[in-house]
């Protein structure tokens, strides 16, 4: 019963930690998703790309997109009152909101770029809180870029575009775009940077249902090696790749923990061996050879193992299932967080793999006495005897 227990506990562990990195690696992915399109083409070299090109008239009619928006960013300088904070400024066109979750993702105020041709901004949680933005329609965001053919000057004013726009709302999804993003009309951030009809990007939202990859091959080939196309893994690989890094190591470190709590059934089966002694010269006596004394052994370390994955799988899925529906562990005070409780996220293909895990530790844990054990401590005595 303690080696079952032992397992038992190892295996809930591992279901409950890796659900629980399962919810908080979805709640970062949904967020990116809130700001990030299914499909984005970038150019190859340089900055910006014209929507001239006929290639790029091709891709608007394909079936697989539900929808296109055009987008245009650069680095500014943004003044609000005394305070200054250096952030991207992305241009967005009109149907920005079908593409993109932005909109679903505000904290104060209304999603509004444009309203009887005056612009506004919608303005990043981290951008606004280093501004100390309020939404007053008195005081407007001062936005500084550098002219793109600026020559050297005794006044440092006649080298910078600058602007004048009012903010609508505010947007919270994560701290990388918080702190970096500030959202206007298109029409107004190529006035700000000096371009007609260039954009830097071409952010493309699919139809339901549509298989991504295939998606992107086919825009790919249609566009050409003069432009990139890029999926949401591609935009964030270096953080996927540490969220899947992570979520390994997790899982290995729980699995050596869970080895350590194999050795009870190493001394429980070495225990009950030598308890068993009188039986086994019995079982031999009725002509039982060494392997079928064996394979008794191996069955019953077998089946310790089997009843604690078993027990442990239940016993974490149950705790899952209790945080999901109760909440019972809180991240902290209401409104502190994104979400009030741990997220958990069940997947079945992680039962499966921990239960594999489990089950070939408790082998290897149950072949050592059985194929040692018995030889030292039983065999050799009763062949004696």
């Amino acid at each position: 019963m303690i080696s079952i227990v032992g397992v038992t506990v190892g295996t809930a562990a591992l279901i409950i930690v890796l659900s629980a990195f399962n919810g908080l690696d979805n709640l970062l992915k949904s967020m990116n998703d809130s700001f990030d399109p299914d499909l984005k083409v970038m150019p190859a070299s340089g900055k910006v790309f014209s929507l001239d090109d006929p290639n790029i008239i091709k891709i608007r009619n394909l079936e697989s997109i539900f929808d296109i928006t055009e987008t245009l960013e650069e680095n500014a300088l943004l003044k609000y009152g005394d305070q200054q904070y250096i952030a991207t400024v992305k241009g967005v066109s009109e149907n920005f909101a079908n593409v993109s979750g932005v909109d679903s993702m505000l904290t104060v105020g209304d999603f509004v770029l444009k309203h009887n041709n005056q612009p506004y901004a919608v303005v990043g949680q981290g951008v606004a809180y280093y501004l100390s933005l309020n939404l007053n329609y008195i005081d407007p965001i001062v936005i500084f870029v550098p002219k793109r053919d600026a020559k050297m000057s005794m006044n440092p004013e006649q080298t910078f575009n600058r602007n004048y726009i009012f903010p609508s709302a505010v947007f919270g999804i994560q701290q990388e775009y918080d702190t970096k993003y500030i959202l206007v009309p298109l029409d107004y951030a190529r006035e700000l940077f000096d371009y007609s009809n260039q954009i830097s990007a071409l952010e493309i939202k699919l139809n339901k249902g549509v298989n991504v990859d295939k998606a992107q091959n086919e825009i790919q080939e249609i566009l050409g090696s003069d432009y990139l196309v890029k999926n949401r893994y591609q935009l964030h690989e270096s953080f996927y790749k540490i969220m899947k890094s992570e979520k390994f190591y997790i899982f290995l470190i729980l699995t050596f923990i869970l080895i350590v709590a194999s050795f009870n059934i190493i001394g429980s089966l070495t225990m009950l061996i030598i308890d068993k002694k009188d039986d086994i010269s019995t079982f031999r006596s009725l002509g039982a050879n060494l392997k079928t004394i064996r394979n008794i052994f191996l069955m019953e370390g077998w089946l310790i193992t089997i009843i604690g994955a078993v027990f442990g799988l239940a016993a974490g899925f149950f705790i899952c299932w209790l945080q999901i529906r109760f909440e019972l562990i809180k991240l902290g005070s209401s409104g502190s967080f994104i979400v009030d409780a741990y997220p958990i996220k069940i997947i079945w293909t992680d039962f499966l793999m921990i239960f594999l895990t489990v089950v070939s530790i408790g082998y290897f844990a149950a072949w050592y006495p059985v194929r040692y054990i018995t030889k030292r401590f039983v065999i050799q005595e009763l062949d004696q005897s």
